[in-house]
């Protein structure tokens, strides 16, 4: 697969895909370096949920091939329950628990916004003043982490190499569908997330960034649908089309055109339930290229 392409999936450890994705007696610790050899990049979720440690970043970057890479996502204590305000201390800690353990397997950090949460500017432009750009700049914010994270090998703040960090933002809000939006992550140098939910949440293609970062969580069921044929082809397609510099004809945007250049593409499936997910990263793998 061409480097500025990568697909993958969101999350790994899933107990119906025991038996049916992963082969039966396949160890559970196994699972990780399984998926591994069959995708390109997976998004870490569990980091959504708690914080993580810097034994578990360390464990996981040792379980995958060279080139490969993972993406993260934000704590949903700051997307959710701060709903992005005062989020300065609960970003170091979130980068102290061991995000940079990663090194250069780190790809994009994903910020899911909840759907109750809407359209306020002046929000978003404090929460991205906020947020460090490249490793050494989230080491030194990792030093600000309060106590919770106190301890021997509970924090790790320090980069082994300054390596660039991008992060993306997926909305779920009616009131982020104006050209405002998209200007605004233009101008705050943030990516907008290609989120495919069903009908649920805004679907939207404004590219804003040098990245394109898809989540395809099922187009017909949320969560459970897969992807058929014909579906696939044509996100194969747009996937090519936004890597080369374009944008599919009939984009989604809700702004102007951006700027013609090479991105990289990550894309992930999230349409777990039926154990899809695997099958059609496997499957778009087969239609762009390994």
């Amino acid at each position: 697969m061409a480097a500025d392409i990568r697909v993958g999936i969101s999350g790994w450890r899933y107990a119906p895909w025991r038996g049916v994705f992963y082969p039966p007696g396949l160890p559970q610790r196994a699972e990780l370096a399984y998926a591994a050899e069959r995708m390109t990049a997976i998004e870490i979720n569990g980091s959504f949920y708690a914080l993580q440690r810097p034994t578990s970043y360390r464990q996981w970057a040792s379980q995958v091939p060279s080139g490969f890479r993972f993406s993260v996502k934000g704590p949903r204590f700051i997307t959710h329950m701060k709903k992005l305000a005062d989020a300065r201390t609960p970003l170091a800690n979130f980068f102290a628990s061991g995000v940079l353990a990663l090194g250069p397997a780190l790809g994009p950090v994903l910020w899911q916004l909840p759907p109750t949460l809407g359209f306020d500017p002046d929000r978003l432009r404090r929460f991205a003043a906020d947020l460090p750009r490249s490793t050494v700049d989230a080491a030194a914010l990792a030093r600000e982490h309060d106590s919770r994270l106190d301890g021997e090998g509970r924090a790790l703040t320090e980069a082994e190499a300054d390596l660039p960090i991008r992060h993306v933002l997926e909305v779920r809000h009616d009131s982020f569908r104006t050209p405002e939006f998209p200007a605004l992550l233009r101008e705050l140098g943030l990516g907008l997330v290609v989120a495919d939910t069903a009908g649920r949440w805004p679907y939207l293609e404004d590219v804003t960034a040098d990245l394109v970062y898809l989540r395809l969580h099922g187009d017909s069921e949320l969560y459970t649908s897969g992807y058929d044929e014909a579906a696939l082809d044509r996100w194969a397609r747009r996937v090519r089309t936004w890597a080369s510099g374009g944008e599919p004809a009939d984009a989604h945007r809700l702004g102007g055109p951006a700027v013609p250049q090479e991105r990289e593409v990550w894309v992930f499936f999230d349409n777990d339930t039926k154990v899809r997910a695997p099958r059609d990263a496997m499957a778009l793998i087969e239609r762009v290229g390994r």
